[in-house]
């Protein structure tokens, strides 16, 4: 973990200094006196984490924020005199909010949260890379064409989707609706979502209801393309555009079309194992 430490009191940065060298695998980049020195730091530095006093001349702790680039800012954790910042630091996503004299143990604790935060964002963008091997895949045609299998129509579910179990996968969904029955093509969803018996299929703008147990309709799909990220969602991986770190340990899915989905902690590791394969 590469710490920088920012404060304008030498006294508060040594603090810091000596509890983070109680920790292992840290290296201190760095320690700046004012706001306009720690954003010149920070990007030249690029450290993992920032302990930023709040309440310095010329530049704040959240000025610092406001002048660094997006793709730029480091986990913060904000250090300070006074309590009335830790609203703002929450809307920041500050890692943590230290009251100063900092408590030994307080501070472990704020650190900890640092360090699982830092290995959940790795975990995220190595989902994100294999979620673009998945879709590069896809397009260059090797990923397995959905549209090109069976649809073994024998044995068809109320849903219209064939088991799994004998290496076949649903190309197509039926749907009844308005006192009329048509199917759905797989490769068209964008996303699933559970209501309890039932589930939505989301195409585009457009949202079809079907009696059927999100479980069930979870082994009928072939998981080269859908990936069960939640216990009531379901996500074509090729809708996908990005992932982005939210909080204790979860993720936001965005999808092409700006759809914000959540990835559970839950369903994480089972997710990369999946795109891996």
């Amino acid at each position: 973990m590469r710490v920088l430490i920012v404060d304008d009191e030498a006294l508060a940065r040594q603090r810091v200094r000596r509890l983070l060298q109680s920790e292992v695998d840290v290296e201190i980049v760095g320690e700046a006196e004012s706001g306009p020195e720690a954003v010149t730091m920070i990007r030249d530095l690029q450290p993992d984490l920032v302990c930023l006093d709040v309440q310095m001349p010329g530049l704040d702790g959240f000025g610092v924020l406001r002048e660094l680039d997006e793709n730029t800012v480091p986990m913060v954790l904000f250090i300070t005199a006074y309590d009335e910042h830790a609203q703002r630091a929450f809307d920041v996503n500050a890692v943590d909010y230290v009251l100063k004299p900092v408590d030994a143990d307080r501070f472990r604790a704020a650190f900890a949260r640092a360090r699982t935060q830092k290995a959940h964002a790795a975990a995220a963008e190595r989902l994100g890379e294999l979620l673009a091997t998945v879709r590069r895949l896809a397009d260059n045609g090797n990923a397995g064409n959905v549209d090109g299998a069976p649809d073994a129509l024998s044995g068809i579910s109320a849903s219209g989707s064939t088991g799994g179990g004998n290496g076949q996968f649903a190309s197509r969904i039926l749907v009844k609706q308005d006192g009329r029955m048509f199917f759905v093509k797989t490769t068209e969803i964008d996303w699933i979502e559970a209501d309890r018996n039932y589930v939505r299929l989301h195409v585009g703008k457009v949202a079809h209801t079907i009696r059927e147990r999100i479980s069930h309709l979870e082994e009928t799909l072939d998981p080269r393309i859908f990936a069960r990220i939640h216990r009531s969602t379901i996500v074509n991986l090729n809708r996908v555009r990005e992932m982005q770190q939210w909080f204790s340990g979860d993720y936001v899915v965005l999808l092409e079309d700006g759809t914000k989905l959540r990835l559970s902690r839950h369903y994480r590791d089972r997710v990369e194992k999946q795109v891996a394969v």
